[in-house]
C-alpha cells in the first residue's frame, strides 16, 4: 500500500485525475489514516508498557471535579501508568497531557479489556476515533465494569463491527450492569430499589469550546419534570422579552431567558405589578440597591485603548482570557449592560517592564504581571488558564543564599518566573524535564529523551527533534 501511494501523485501536482482515479486516490488515503490511527493506539499501549509506576512517579489518573477521589485511565484489569510519561507523549504528538492520558487510557483498555474491537481496529474493520468511543463509555461506566462485564461489551459490539451509536451504546452499558448485578456493591444503590438505576442526568457546558460569537453550548439530561417546567420557564422569558419589545429570535430570546435562570432574575414575577415596577425602574436607569448583583460570574476582558483628546477609544477587539478567546466590544457592552453587573477596571501593567522582589514570596502586582504575560500554563501544548496555574521560579530559589552570603541564583522577579499549571509543576520539580527561559515569556523546553519546544503566548513551535536512528519495523500485531 505504501509503494501505491508514493506512485500516485501529490496533492496539488498539475495533473487531471478523473472520478474513478480521484475516489481511489481519497480511499486510499482514508485507509492510510485508519491505518496510522491505529497505529498510534498500538504505539500509545506499547509507551503505557514502559512506563510502570514508580515510587516517585505514582499512576496517572483522573481528577474528579468536587470530588476528592480520582478516577483511573482505564478499567479494572489494565496496567497502571506512570503520571509523568503522559506529558511527552502528548508533546510529540502536540497535544495536551490530559488528551495523552485519554488516548494512553483508550489503548489499555482497548486491548486487555476490549480485544474483539481491538483485533477489528488493526485489521481496518472498525475506525480508531469509534472504538475510542467504545473505550470512553467502559472505561467510566457507573459502576465500573468488571473484566467480565467489560468481555460481555466487547462481544456485543465486535458482532456489529464496532457501528453502534451513543444513545445505544449507554443501553448496552446500562444492560450490562443489570446483567452482571454491578449495582449491588454500588454504596449509593438504594437497598429497597428492587430494579437497577442508572443515573443519566448531568449539565454539562462546553466552556472550552468557545463560537466567535462570545457563545458556548450547553447539554443536559434531566427528570422529566424538571424539563417541562424549564421549558415553561423558557417559553415565559421569550413571551416577556417580547412584550417588553424585544424583536429577537424565538431562539436568541430563549437562550437569553436561560441565562436570566442563572442569574435567578426570573425569580421576580415580571407580570405582577412589583415586577412590572422593578422591571421598569431598571430599564429608565433608576438604580435598585436593594437587589443583589445580577452576574457572580468573572471574566478578565483585555482591550487596547487610545485616547483622543479626554476620551478614551477602546478598540472594536479583544481578548477574554476564560477560553482564550476573542472578544467584541459590542458583546462586553451588551453583557454589561444591565444594571445590576459589577464592572471593575483595572490600571494598565507594563509588561515590558520589569518587576522584583527581594524573598521568596512572589507579590500580587508581580503574579499578576505574569498571569498577563503568559496567558496560560506554559508547558508545551498545555491551555489551562494562567490566573489557575502555580507561578513558578525558572531557576529555583536558594532559601540559604543570603544567610551564607551568596548570590542568589533564582531571585523573585518577572525575568525567573513563569506559570505552570499543578500537574507540570510537579512534572519540572520531579523529572527530567528542563526549560530555560530565553526571552520575556519565551520558554525552551527540553524533555527528558531530548525532544525540544518553544513555548511563548502565541503557542507552541517544535523545535528540531533528536535523530532517532535508523527506521524500524514495527513488530507483528497483536
Amino acid at each position: 500500500m505504501i509503494e501505491e501511494l508514493e506512485a500516485e501523485p501529490e496533492a496539488g501536482a498539475d495533473v487531471a485525475l478523473g472520478p474513478a482515479a480521484l475516489l481511489a486516490s481519497i480511499r486510499s488515503r482514508k485507509t492510510a489514516e485508519d491505518q496510522a490511527a491505529a497505529d498510534v493506539l498500538d504505539l500509545a499501549a506499547r509507551w503505557a508498557d514502559l512506563h510502570p509506576p514508580e515510587s516517585i512517579h505514582y499512576a496517572a489518573t483522573f481528577a474528579v471535579a468536587g470530588c476528592e477521589h480520582e478516577e483511573p485511565i482505564a478499567g479494572p484489569g489494565t496496567p497502571l501508568v506512570a503520571e509523568f510519561c503522559v506529558a511527552e507523549l502528548g508533546t510529540v504528538l502536540g497535544i495536551t497531557s490530559v488528551s495523552a492520558k485519554k488516548l494512553i487510557g483508550h489503548a489499555l483498555e482497548l486491548r486487555h479489556r476490549l480485544p474483539r474491537l481491538w483485533a477489528q481496529v488493526h485489521a481496518g474493520r472498525v475506525p480508531a476515533w469509534r472504538a475510542r468511543a467504545v473505550a470512553e463509555a467502559t472505561i467510566h461506566a457507573t459502576p465500573a465494569l468488571t473484566v467480565e462485564a467489560a468481555r460481555f461489551v466487547d462481544t456485543q459490539v465486535a458482532a456489529v463491527a464496532g457501528r453502534i451509536g451513543p444513545a445505544q451504546l449507554d443501553r448496552l452499558v446500562a444492560e450490562t450492569i443489570k446483567r452482571f448485578d454491578l449495582a449491588a456493591a454500588d454504596p449509593a444503590r438504594d437497598p429497597e430499589d428492587g430494579y437497577l438505576h442508572v443515573d443519566p442526568r448531568h449539565v454539562t457546558i462546553h466552556d472550552q469550546d468557545v463560537h466567535f460569537a462570545g457563545t458556548v453550548r450547553l447539554e443536559a439530561e434531566i427528570d422529566l419534570a424538571d424539563g417541562l417546567d424549564l421549558q415553561q420557564a423558557l417559553a415565559h422569558g421569550a413571551a416577556t422579552q417580547t412584550a417588553l419589545g424585544s424583536h429577537e429570535s424565538l431562539d436568541a430570546r430563549r437562550a437569553k431567558a436561560l441565562g436570566d435562570l442563572a442569574r435567578t432574575q426570573t425569580a421576580l414575577d415580571l407580570h405582577g405589578s412589583a415586577g412590572g415596577r422593578v422591571a421598569g425602574e431598571e430599564r429608565a436607569g433608576v438604580s435598585r440597591p436593594d437587589l443583589p448583583a445580577a452576574r457572580e460570574v468573572v471574566l478578565h476582558a483585555h482591550f487596547d485603548a487610545t485616547m483622543a483628546g479626554d476620551a478614551t477609544v477602546f478598540g472594536a477587539t479583544g481578548r477574554l482570557e476564560e477560553g482564550q478567546r476573542l472578544l467584541l466590544l459590542d458583546q462586553l457592552r451588551s453583557w454589561c449592560g444591565d444594571s445590576r453587573t459589577k464592572i471593575t477596571v483595572k490600571p494598565v501593567i507594563d509588561l515590558n517592564q520589569e518587576k522584583y522582589s527581594p524573598g521568596y514570596e512572589i507579590p500580587d502586582r508581580i503574579r499578576e504581571h505574569v498571569v498577563l504575560r503568559d496567558r496560560v500554563c506554559l508547558f508545551p501544548w498545555c491551555t489551562r488558564p494562567a490566573r489557575g496555574c502555580d507561578v513558578d521560579h525558572v531557576t529555583e530559589y536558594d532559601h540559604h543564599a543570603d544567610a551564607e552570603g551568596r548570590p542568589q541564583p533564582g531571585p523573585t522577579w518577572t525575568e525567573n518566573l513563569g506559570a505552570l499549571c499543578r500537574f507540570h509543576h510537579r512534572l519540572k520539580t520531579h523529572t527530567a524535564w528542563h526549560h530555560d527561559m530565553v526571552a520575556p515569556g519565551v520558554f525552551e523546553w527540553t524533555s527528558p529523551h531530548g525532544h525540544r519546544y518553544r513555548r511563548d503566548r502565541t503557542g507552541t513551535t517544535a523545535l528540531d527533534p533528536p535523530d532517532p536512528g535508523p527506521p524500524r519495523i514495527p513488530s507483528p500485531r497483536r
